[in-house]
């Protein structure tokens, strides 16, 4: 699948993909090239990796279609996660967020079209079911983008496919960091809703779900890891175990555009959706197959982690994991 191929990562210096890069660096690829407006990162990227001549830098933006152009010539695989990702600043300025998350997404596919790349990963979203904030919207529209260009008249062998995951394990913006940083300080956890759900990932399995998804994609699907999920305050129990101090918050009530559970496939893709044991594809809307495998919508307030401990390991296998790739201050950007 991966050797002596040339991979493109879009938005390459964020969380996503320092992890792509670790993961790829292990294979017999012939080029990385991460795409990414933020030459610091790119800065630090490099020096982390020791100057690696597999590992190729291109300041740029998706926003700028002949900037993509230039840089996918000649590619074999996108894995495309520039985004606009965070739900404030998304609220704060919806058209920046639909420049970035649909405009350059469709500049993504045309450039891809243009170069005849194999394969096309797009990384989105929980947000982007049943969306209620402007980025979820976006994402959306992102999706249906990727999967109707297996479609398009311009396509000539290339083939499209999503992968939709929800807030990561110490992501930046996520609570993880955000409640160490508070208890660190000695100020009170506070909580947004006490019956606030979210799944709980790791980068690690993240990337995962998108290695699955290249090897196994054929156009069209869009590809769901099942992972756990929790109660919020469980998290902040668990931090606070963690740094031996007394579990006290404040409820300070539900940001705009914030779902109290996030879900991941809908009723309405239900009857395309497959069960292949640690993974869920939900098959494109033109493949006439029905499956009877999953049987309800699949949402993080379904099936609660309630034991402190299996939050405890899995928070603690995303530290290890976040050690072994560079990140600024212990952190991600948010996924």
């Amino acid at each position: 699948m991966f050797t002596n191929k040339v991979i493109l990562v879009t938005g390459g210096t964020g969380s996503f993909g320092n992890y792509i890069v670790h993961r790829l660096l292990k294979k017999d690829v012939k080029e990385i090239r991460i795409l990414s407006r933020d030459e610091k990162k790119q800065y630090d990227m490099k020096i982390h990796y020791n100057n690696n001549p597999k590992l190729k830098f291109y300041i740029g933006d998706i926003r700028d279609y002949s900037r993509v152009e230039q840089v996918m010539e000649g590619v074999h695989i996108v894995y495309q996660a520039a985004a606009l990702k965070h739900v404030p600043v998304c609220e704060a300025s919806p058209y920046e967020a639909v420049k970035t998350n649909i405009l350059g997404v469709e500049n993504i596919i045309r450039a891809a079209h243009k170069s005849c790349v194999q394969k096309v990963i797009c990384v989105s979203t929980d947000k982007a079911v049943k969306p209620v904030n402007v980025m979820g919207m976006t994402k959306a529209i992102q999706e249906r983008l990727m999967l109707s260009a297996n479609h398009s008249t311009d396509n000539k062998g290339t083939v499209f496919c999503v992968v939709r995951y929800g807030n990561v394990l110490l992501s930046r913006g996520s609570v993880v960091p955000y409640f160490r940083k508070l208890i660190e300080s000695k100020q009170k956890i506070t909580i947004t809703d006490v019956k606030m759900t979210r799944f709980l990932l790791t980068l690690n399995d993240a990337i995962d779900l998108v290695m699955f998804a290249t090897e196994n994609s054929i156009g069209g699907e869009t590809f769901v890891k099942k992972a756990p999920s929790t109660y919020i305050c469980n998290i902040a129990k668990v931090l606070c175990e963690e740094a031996n101090v007394p579990f006290e918050y404040t409820v300070i009530g539900k940001y705009p555009g914030e779902k109290l559970d996030e879900i991941l496939i809908t009723e309405e893709e239900l009857p395309r959706t497959e069960d292949k044991g640690n993974y869920l594809i939900i098959h494109p809307w033109w493949d006439k197959r029905v499956f009877a495998d999953w049987t309800k919508e699949y949402g993080s307030g379904d099936d609660i982690v309630e034991d402190l401990n299996k939050i405890k390991i899995l928070i603690k296998e995303a530290d290890i994991r976040a050690a072994e790739v560079h990140v600024e201050k212990g952190e991600f950007s948010k996924i």
